[in-house]
This record gives C-alpha cells, structure tokens and sequence, in this order.
C-alpha cells in the first residue's frame, strides 16, 4: 500500500514539473514574439486593401492610408521593414492566428468576439457614427433631422446605429439607404438627401476632400474603438506596439497622420 503511494506522489509530481516546464516554455515562447519580428527584420500587417482611407490602393496601385502611416511609423520606430499584405477579410483572424501575418491593422474594431480570439493593442482611434450636412445647412443638432431625409449605406454600421436611436429613426422622414458612401455625399451636395449617416474614418476623409461643402454635427450616434490585432501570446510584441503607439501620439506624429488622411486630430489619447 506504501509503494503505490509514493509512485502515486512521484507521478503527481512528475506531473506538476511538466506542466510548469511547458508554462516555462509557452512564458519564453510568447516573450520571443517581439525577437521573432526584429530578427526577421519585417512586420507583415494584414488588411483589406479597399478600406479608404483606413487602407486602399492609391493612383499609381501603391496601398496607401491612415493605417498605413501609423503601421509605418511603428515598424520605423522598430527597426524593420512593414510588408502589407491584403486578406479576404473574413478570414483574416485564422491568417492571423496561422502566422500568415504578424499584426492586423485596418480600422479593426474591438470587439467581446474578437477578443475570445486574439490580442488587441490599446486603443488608437475612436470610430465615431457621426452626422454629415451640408455646409449651408440651418441643421445643427441631431433632434434637427425631424421631418428630414437621411441617407447611410445599405449593411453598414451607420444602419445598425441610426436602427438602434428609435426615437431618431422615427422622427425621420425618409431613410435612403445606398450601396456606398460617395453616393450618398453626392445626393447631399446636390439637395436630395438632408443629411448623411456614416463612419467618422470614412466621412471626414471625404469632407477634407471638400471642406467648403460639408460640415460635421458635434453630436454622434455611437462610438467603436479601433486597435491592432494580434495573437494573444505575443505579449511581447503587443507591449512594443502599445509603446510605440504611446510615444507616436505624444510627440505628434499620430496628430500629424490623423491631419492628413481627416483634416483633422481624432486620435484617442
């Protein structure tokens, strides 16, 4: 009876020195994610390359936006190269997670669902649902769309906002729903629309196009935090990253990023 005991603690402790091994192992795996991206000497940031002006394909077919600045101020500040590779987007936190790529970072919501699958830096950038006029507009509040027609593209987060505001929503006369933003703009700027409902990212890329005419309402209809997405045991690299999106909005380069792609510094600070 005494011997199966002492195997039995022998094994029991055999047993605790594995798991500690292999916690020992994962700790020091997780902790080289940040050595894996400077020994290799490149950043592969995954993204939809048709998100403007988050991430898309300027003029010449170079992928150029907002994200694109930031991913490449960061990969500076680290000493390596910032490869941008497009993914189907659906799929992309299994590319992710499979190291297809090292970082998603394309105006990438944070989310309870996401984050039960990967890691997310801090957040950098606070999309907001806001209000579009025109520049000649009496219209300065949201309670003065009553009676008006608002327009929003059709599947976006804009319908789900303004769908949730019911007091809004019924107050309205007309929603009209398009297949894309820049559609909506133009019925704005020609007098058939009212007001557009859209992604602040989106809509004040397109009002600093423009600035004579449009204008935006103070009031919002909701906001959605934007971060980096990573694997969760990269926390090595995830710390960097914070870091240096620290240090990026402290002596303003974000300030000066935000200004060019929005007219404007809405970086979350």
């Amino acid at each position: 009876m005494k011997r199966k005991l002492k195997l039995l603690i022998v094994a029991m402790v055999a047993m605790l020195a594995s798991v500690i091994l292999a916690g020992c192992a994962n700790k020091n795996a997780t902790d080289n994610s940040l050595n894996d991206i400077k020994n290799k000497k490149e950043l592969i940031v995954g993204l939809d390359d048709n998100f403007p002006p988050m991430g898309f394909r300027g003029s010449n077919g170079e992928i150029v936006g907002f994200d694109i600045d930031m991913a490449k101020e960061v990969g500076k500040r680290l000493g390596v190269k910032v490869t941008f590779k497009p993914v189907e987007w659906d799929g992309i936190i299994l590319s992710l997670n499979n190291k297809d790529i090292d970082v998603i970072w394309n105006g990438l919501t944070i989310t309870d669902k996401r984050k039960e699958q990967i890691g997310f830096s801090k957040v950098y950038l606070q999309n907001k649902q806001i209000i579009i006029v025109s520049n000649k507009s009496s219209i300065s509040k949201k309670s003065g769309l009553s009676d008006k027609n608002v327009g929003l593209q059709l599947g976006s987060s804009s319908e789900t906002a303004l769908a949730k505001d019911t007091v809004l929503t019924k107050s309205l006369k007309q929603i009209k729903k398009y297949s894309n933003n820049t559609e909506a703009l133009l019925d704005l700027n020609a007098g058939r629309i009212d007001a557009v409902i859209v992604d602040e990212v989106v809509g004040r890329y397109y009002v600093s196009k423009k600035p004579g005419d449009y204008k935006v309402l103070d009031e919002n209809l909701g906001v959605e935090d934007y971060g980096v997405g990573l694997r969760k045991t990269d926390t090595s690299l995830i710390t960097e990253v914070d870091k240096l999106l620290g240090e990026i909005k402290s002596d303003g380069t974000a300030n000066t990023i935000s200004k060019k792609w929005f007219g404007k510094d809405i970086i979350y600070k």
